[in-house]
């Protein structure tokens, strides 16, 4: 049995929770993939997958021995591409996933300047809020916004990422300026919406935190149509610091600030983190996107 080919069936076969998907990644008959999976248990002595007539299922030894695989195969992969490239010009594609906003107007200008520099890198850059699993979803290096995630990957704090109440002078010159966050109930809100839904505004009052939201009056993941709406005077929009800079040096829009302040989340510290895995920073083509990120993008 091809022990490291029946491993790499079984992987795909549970992540895409079919065989017949899994014979079409390999481009091989269901059959002959069935059968090496089939193979991989009885040498394994233990059922790693459930089948029926519909759907494909991990047991829970399965469960357990992909959680375990995928890292082993991650590692032989990230070897592998490593010694092959040892000492050479990064080439090959480069694939990283980046949130919307953040793709747009900072990352996507950086990488045509790298693209410059390491013309030899095919770039294939997704932007998407949604999150990105580095193994599972075959992406070198992600970017997101929140906390640092767990030890399994590498997590460089590129800026902060804490959010800011703003408006524009006309909104605030018709409706008044809130001083304290229970006066926004009598103001319009614009809300960012997450693949968790959208941003609330809440703080602490009272010694508890309390969701003091404004009446929405638009929401959207489209970061562009919200401040264009805040500019426009329809109401107060919340969005990361780095976003509204250049809107708030403009005098475009203003801060909204009320006492106790606002948030959007319960735990300090929000920031963008460019994330991945430690075994893969020896290949020449992530190692010098890495570096060059790191170096072009500045600490806000």
């Amino acid at each position: 049995m091809d022990q490291l080919r029946a491993i790499k069936y079984f992987v795909k076969v549970a992540e895409t929770r079919s065989f017949s998907r899994a014979a079409e990644h390999f481009q091989v008959p269901p059959s002959s993939l069935s059968r090496r999976v089939a193979d991989l248990e009885a040498h394994l002595g233990a059922t790693l997958l459930t089948r029926s007539t519909r759907v494909v299922r991990l047991t829970e030894i399965g469960q357990r021995y992909y959680r375990d695989i995928v890292d082993v195969l991650a590692q032989l992969d990230a070897t592998h591409e490593a010694v092959s490239l040892y000492q050479a010009e990064p080439m090959g594609r480069l694939r990283i996933s980046a949130m919307v906003g953040f793709g747009e107007r900072i990352l996507l200008p950086l990488m045509d300047r790298f693209n410059q520099r390491y013309p030899d890198v095919q770039l294939d850059i997704t932007l998407s809020d949604e999150l990105s699993v580095l193994d599972r979803d075959e992406v070198d290096i992600a970017i997101r916004g929140g906390y640092a995630p767990d030890a399994r990957v590498v997590a460089i704090k590129l800026m902060n990422n804490d959010f800011i109440a703003v408006a524009s002078p006309e909104y605030l010159a018709r409706y008044g300026t809130p001083r304290h966050p229970l006066e926004l109930k009598h103001h319009k809100g614009l809300y960012f919406r997450t693949p968790q839904g959208p941003t609330r505004w809440i703080c602490e009052l009272d010694d508890r935190w309390q969701d003091v939201s404004a009446p929405g009056v638009g929401y959207s993941n489209a970061g562009s149509w919200l401040l264009d709406r805040a500019i426009r005077g329809d109401g107060i929009l919340m969005l990361p610091g780095w976003v509204l800079k250049p809107y708030l040096d403009s005098g475009e829009l203003v801060p909204v600030l009320v006492s106790p302040g606002l948030q959007v989340t319960t735990q300090p510290g929000m920031a963008i983190y460019l994330l991945y895995q430690k075994t893969r920073y020896q290949v020449p083509k992530i190692r010098a996107a890495v570096d060059f990120l790191v170096a072009e993008i500045p600490m806000v």
